[in-house]
């Protein structure tokens, strides 16, 4: 493993335990709940029809049933686990290079015997391992969790899920860097903020609202939860994601060549 790409690992174990530490949390929480619903799922569907009635059903993820992968569906895999994902991935993009730049400490690095095409790909790197560690523990506790409450949910198609989360996730950990390494702007979170959460609403308030239905096939969101890899395992539409991220990463690094970072 290249050393830079070493060292920005390290310097990341402490914000992956901690996220790692959350999101398990978060998943016994509501994990925990789902012997309740089991009891009378009609009882709590008819709540969260009256809850959230016409496109914002589609907006919670809420579905016609909280069985089984459709519980799962509302309580991870629509809203709150992109959440969780990107905000995870948002921070370790803006870690990158817009955090050091705004800390002084990019002018040093870009001074070290690598080019920073170099810097930027090991940087990308380390981002991708630390999301895939994030998104491997999550799932070992999704999985263990599945048996404990007896959810019974396809392992299968829980990992497809959770591979459709890292996916997106690594996409908008992507956008952040990239941007950050193009115009070295301290607020890239903002702006990975604003566009996830743009794609997102268009791509769920896009099933029923006509209006902007055309523009769900340019959210990445489309390609992860439009397959409902839940319930019908894994979608060749991920590809699309990859090349996304890929597009993404080859396009900021002849911008962060070209710029000037204060050296």
């Amino acid at each position: 493993m290249p050393p830079l790409m070493r060292k920005t690992l390290r310097d990341q174990w402490r914000a992956l335990l901690g996220w790692t530490v959350g999101v398990t949390a978060y998943l016994v929480a509501y994990m925990s709940f789902y012997p309740v619903v089991r009891e009378d799922p009609g009882l709590y569907d008819r709540v969260a029809a009256a809850k959230f009635p016409g496109p914002l059903r589609d907006l919670m993820g809420v579905g016609d049933t909280l069985l089984g992968a459709g519980f799962l569906q509302i309580m991870l895999y629509q809203l709150v686990g992109a959440l969780l994902f990107v905000m995870f991935a948002a921070s370790l993009g803006a870690r990158a290079i817009a955090d050091p730049e705004r800390g002084g400490t990019l002018e040093l690095i870009v001074t070290l015997p690598i080019s920073r095409r170099r810097l930027l790909l090991e940087r990308f790197g380390a981002l991708a391992v630390t999301l895939l560690l994030f998104a491997a523990a999550t799932l070992v506790a999704m999985l263990v969790l599945n048996q404990v409450v007896g959810l019974r949910a396809d392992a299968g198609r829980i990992a497809a899920a959770h591979t459709g989360l890292y996916l997106v996730a690594l996409f908008f950990g992507t956008l952040t860097l990239g941007v950050g390494a193009a115009t070295g702007r301290a607020a890239v979170r903002y702006v990975t903020a604003v566009a996830a959460v743009g794609a997102y609403t268009v791509e769920t308030l896009g099933r029923s609202v006509a209006a902007i239905a055309w523009l769900r096939p340019l959210s990445p969101f489309h390609y992860y939860l439009d397959p409902r890899p839940l319930h019908e395992g894994w979608p060749w539409s991920y590809l699309v994601l990859v090349a996304a991220t890929a597009a993404v990463l080859l396009a900021s690094t002849p911008a962060f060549d070209r710029r000037d970072v204060g050296v």
